[in-house]
């Protein structure tokens, strides 16, 4: 299996695999190359719609060019645990912010929500982001509040009273909680206008319409995010007696 960065044939390989509608598993096969290495190079790219292979290379060796002239990362940024390639880590991380800012996240909001999952302690410090992502405090502090906002991380206090920024099962529980109340309140709004534009005209029948989808979805949501906390948070109980 060949090693090494993708060239600029593989790129334009994969932008052709990707206009004729093949997987990512179907066009790693055809360059030799592992499938995961396909998909972060598409989704740090504009994703498989956007993808244009002549901007991914450019983009490529602009980071290679940065990551050379970077200075040492900061004090804070500890080092890679458990045998980690330092440079796999930073890549995934890069896909990872790709795929918060394809759904909205301004990018150095992203860039803070990425870290915070890829740590193994699932939290961090103000200066702890700062230092590894290598920016002022003043820009975590904006993308925090943005984050808190949305239900996306929590706060706490560790023993040395220092404020943490959290990520973990239950804070991904509340923000989806959140989502689905969002939604329903749309639903909501919308069956307030069939009173306002009359329960017989087109408009009125459209906003019923959509206040039952909404309200379908949102339903949908909610139920199935306390399903699955339940299942997820449930360790199965042993016992002395019991057999294999």
């Amino acid at each position: 299996m060949p090693g090494g960065r993708l060239t600029q044939q593989e790129r334009q390989q994969i932008a052709l695999g990707l206009a004729d509608g093949l997987p990512y598993a179907e066009i790693a096969r055809r360059l030799d190359r592992p499938t995961s290495t396909i998909t972060r190079e598409v989704m740090r790219n504009g994703g498989p719609t956007a993808y244009r292979a002549d901007l991914a290379h450019r983009a490529t060796e602009r980071r290679a060019h940065r990551r050379r002239r970077a200075a040492p990362r900061g004090p804070n940024t500890p080092p890679q645990a458990h045998g980690r390639d330092a440079e796999a880590v930073r890549e995934y991380e890069e896909t990872f912010t790709t795929v918060f800012t394809q759904s909205g996240l301004p990018r150095m909001t992203a860039r803070v929500l990425a870290n915070l999952y890829t740590t193994d302690a699932g939290s961090l410090t103000a200066s702890e982001l700062a230092g590894r992502l290598q920016v002022s405090p003043a820009s975590v502090s904006k993308a925090v509040t943005f984050l808190e906002s949305q239900g996306l991380i929590r706060r706490k206090r560790d023993e040395r009273r220092r404020e943490r920024y959290v990520v973990d099962d239950d804070v991904m529980y509340q923000s989806t909680m959140a989502s689905a109340r969002s939604t329903a309140h749309l639903g909501e709004v919308a069956r307030q206008g069939v009173g306002v534009l009359g329960p017989d005209t087109p408009a009125a029948a459209r906003l019923e319409n959509i206040a039952r989808f909404v309200d379908f979805v949102s339903e949908s949501i909610a139920r199935a995010a306390d399903q699955a906390r339940e299942i997820l948070h449930t360790k199965p109980e042993t016992t002395s007696d019991s057999t294999t």
